[in-house]
Order: C-alpha cells, then sequence, then structure tokens
C-alpha cells in the first residue's frame, strides 16, 4: 500500500511539473535574480516554472522582453525603461515597484568627496537616465551645478564646476573596474554588488531612498500586464516573505518598495 502511494505522489508531481507553463524572466545577477531565485516554489505551486536567464547589460533583456523571448525582465527603473522606449522603439510597460538600489559613489583614493582635488577623475554611467541621476547626485554633494530646466542631464548641462571636475561615460557594467584609474565613480548598486561592494558600507555617498522615482520594476511587453503568468509573478514578489529576504540579505543597502 505505501508503494502504491509513493507512486501516486510522484506521478501526481511529475504530470503537475508537466502541465507547469513557463516562465521566463531576465534579470541583472545581483539582487536581481537572487530576489527570484527564493519566489521559485511560490510559481511552481501556482502552476508556472520559473526560468531566470542572466543578463550583464541593460539593453539586451528589454530586445529580448519586446521580442518575446522573455515574458518578462527585472532589472530597471521606469524612468530607464520610459527612455529606451523612446529611443528604440520598443512597447515594454511597467506591472510592479519591488525594491530601490540606492546610487552610490565609491572612491579607492579618497574617504569624502569634499577631498577631491581640482581636475579629479569622476566616472559615470554613459545611459541617460542614470547619467542624469549620477549627476544629481553630484549637485547634492555641492560639487557641481546643471540646468534643471534640462530633463535628462548630461555632462554639457553643467553649468557650474568650480573644482573643474572631468566626468567620464563609461558603460554601467564596467564602472567597478575604474576604481584604479578614476578618483571616484558614482556606481549602480547591483554592479556594485557583483563587484564585492557594498553600498551602505563602501560607498562615500549613497542616494536618498524616500520619494525616489528609481524603484526597480517588473517589466513586460505592452499588451502581457494582465496575463495570468504575469498577475502570479506580481503576487509572489510582494509578500512580506520578499519583503523580509530584502531586509535581511542587503541589510538596507537594498530597500523594498512595497
Amino acid at each position: 500500500m505505501k508503494k502504491i502511494l509513493l507512486a501516486a505522489v510522484l506521478s501526481a508531481s511529475m504530470i503537475s511539473a508537466a502541465l507547469a507553463e513557463k516562465l521566463i524572466v531576465g534579470a541583472t545577477p545581483i539582487p536581481h535574480a537572487e530576489i527570484l531565485e527564493i519566489v521559485k516554489d511560490d510559481l511552481k505551486s501556482k502552476g508556472f516554472e520559473l526560468e531566470i536567464k542572466v543578463f550583464n547589460d541593460y539593453v539586451t533583456p528589454n530586445k529580448a522582453t519586446d521580442s518575446g523571448d522573455l515574458d518578462a525582465n527585472f532589472f530597471q527603473h521606469e524612468p530607464y525603461l520610459i527612455e529606451f522606449n523612446k529611443n528604440n522603439g520598443t512597447k515594454i510597460v511597467k506591472t510592479i515597484g519591488v525594491h530601490l538600489e540606492p546610487m552610490g559613489v565609491y572612491s579607492k583614493k579618497i574617504k569624502n568627496l569634499k577631498n577631491l582635488k581640482n581636475g579629479a577623475k569622476i566616472a559615470v554611467p554613459n545611459d541617460p537616465t542614470n547619467e542624469s541621476r549620477a549627476l544629481d547626485l553630484l549637485v547634492k554633494a555641492g560639487l557641481i551645478e546643471v540646468d534643471t530646466k534640462v530633463e535628462l542631464r548630461t555632462p554639457m548641462d553643467i553649468t557650474k564646476n568650480p573644482k573643474n571636475l572631468q566626468i567620464i561615460e563609461l558603460e554601467s557594467p564596467t564602472l567597478p573596474r575604474t576604481l584604479d584609474d578614476v578618483d571616484a565613480a558614482v556606481i549602480n548598486s547591483n554592479f556594485a554588488f557583483n563587484a564585492n561592494l557594498n553600498p551602505s558600507k563602501d560607498s562615500i555617498m549613497i542616494e536618498d531612498g524616500k520619494n525616489n522615482p528609481y524603484t526597480n520594476i517588473i517589466a513586460v511587453k505592452q499588451g502581457n500586464e494582465n496575463s495570468p503568468k504575469i498577475k502570479a509573478l506580481n503576487e509572489v514578489l510582494q509578500t512580506k516573505k520578499v519583503k523580509d529576504f530584502i531586509a535581511k540579505q542587503y541589510k538596507g543597502a537594498i530597500i523594498s518598495s512595497f
């Protein structure tokens, strides 16, 4: 009888696995893929098998979502998505916000931004939204002033630069590797984590998390927002389990947005 019951349980499990619908989500490694990993079982109980595809850039996962190769992606904030759609003709939309990754300034040469020398080199992300965000952080530090009438600011929009800082624009994933060559770098938290930098401990300045528009989101191709698999993904990500994981795993360097 025990063998029969065991066989029945195994058979039911195999049937359930076979019937599970695949849900493919693109994500950058840390923290996005880590957060997705903890909801795999929750999605399985809803009838969806989560496959996480890891990317190390901000372009490929959006193009793969727009083409239908991915059901969703999890790596970006909404201002970046809006700009990406505008520049690439893609139709990708936000479903939910999950967490905020405060952008930080890092340096191997100084402990305080006030100690930057005249002509110091500061590396920033070269994509429009994150570059503007990085410059805003330098404004907050009192290092530069910018034209606030411009929505997405670049170094061309700097109106005052008393220390003659050299702003070096680079691809976001490469920024941690520049720390030996520049005086400071403004780095997104996910790429900081990839380089074993903890934003709350290793940055010399960090973004304020309050009323921040740069919450990281789940994004899908327009028209797929209400599909059962996306609704299930949204539900399992906005739970106490995920909130507690973010708080414990990242110790305040990343903040849940729900």
